[in-house]
């Protein structure tokens, strides 16, 4: 009960076995990639929300729900910097607050433009080859591979 077979012996989930399942593990997307737990969950809601509409169109879930995902904190991130040129005071914007377990490491990966933190953390936490995180981003595969030496060039140089 609740899972559907379709032809070619795809299956689909429905909305509801969908957030039970993958909620948790996108909520962690969220966070690493926009570095706030608010926004974590903002962003999870907000990509189950839009998806349920055309939720029939979805033939595989958790890519779909991770590239949502990914597209609302990088839409939220651009809302914020946008407010923050608007902003009379010219003072250095702020990192998330970050929980006192979190290292040295995490906070240099957070201050990552998003295309780089996005490309780390769904390699590296997700453990995505790098052709996946493309799919994911919908980057050509040689700008993510361009964002993975990137990244790991300015985390070299800030972790020595």
């Amino acid at each position: 009960m609740g899972m559907d077979r379709v032809d070619e012996g795809a299956v689909t989930v429905s909305p509801e076995e969908a957030y039970r399942e993958h909620r948790v593990a996108l909520l962690r997307l969220a966070y690493l990639v926009g570095a706030s737990r608010e926004l974590a969950e903002d962003v999870v809601q907000a990509a189950f929300a839009t998806a349920q509409p055309r939720w029939d169109q979805v033939e595989d879930a958790l890519p779909y729900l991770k590239r949502a995902v990914i597209n609302q904190v990088k839409d939220d991130q651009r809302r914020w910097y946008r407010s923050q040129r608007h902003k009379a005071v010219h003072e250095a914007a702020p990192l998330h607050a970050l929980p006192p377990e979190v290292d040295e490491t995490w906070g240099v990966i957070s201050s990552l433009p998003w295309q780089q933190r996005a490309v780390v953390v769904l390699h590296y936490y997700e453990d995505l080859p790098l052709n996946e995180v493309a799919e994911v981003l919908r980057r050509p595969a040689s700008t993510v591979r361009s964002d993975h030496r990137r990244a790991l060039e300015r985390l070299r140089k800030a972790l020595r």
